[in-house]
């Protein structure tokens, strides 16, 4: 992607070692910062809104298994980041952040800046 140019709704190959095939894997935004470098490999954004808490702690290992396999493909610099909106507990995201997985709150977006945007 060039620089300062993003999509959403991408659908982004990866292979399965297990299983041995191909799959794509959906991703709702990819932006490409605008200070990034050729072979710099873009900011993936998974968005998560929630109405409690219940739901989120049954769908924690979704955005889990997804980084996993992105960086098994892509190497471990894919930055893979959730933009939350709504109610999102200690649980959950304690359980994001053990995997390596950043957030950016809805009511914070100027958080985006720290990823470059």
């Amino acid at each position: 992607m060039t620089p300062g140019t993003y999509t959403f709704q991408l659908n982004v190959p990866v292979f399965q070692q297990d299983s041995g095939k191909s799959i794509k894997l959906p991703v709702d935004a990819v932006v490409m910062p605008r200070m990034a470098r050729v072979g710099d490999f873009p900011l993936l954004i998974e968005a998560k809104s929630a109405g409690d808490f219940t739901n989120v702690n049954k769908r924690r290992k979704e955005e889990a298994t997804k980084v996993k396999q992105l960086r098994a493909n892509y190497g471990e610099s894919v930055r893979f980041v959730l933009f939350l909106c709504g109610y999102f507990d200690s649980g959950y995201l304690g359980y994001e952040a053990a995997e390596g997985i950043d957030w950016v709150w809805e009511h914070r977006i100027d958080d985006f800046r720290e990823f470059g945007l």
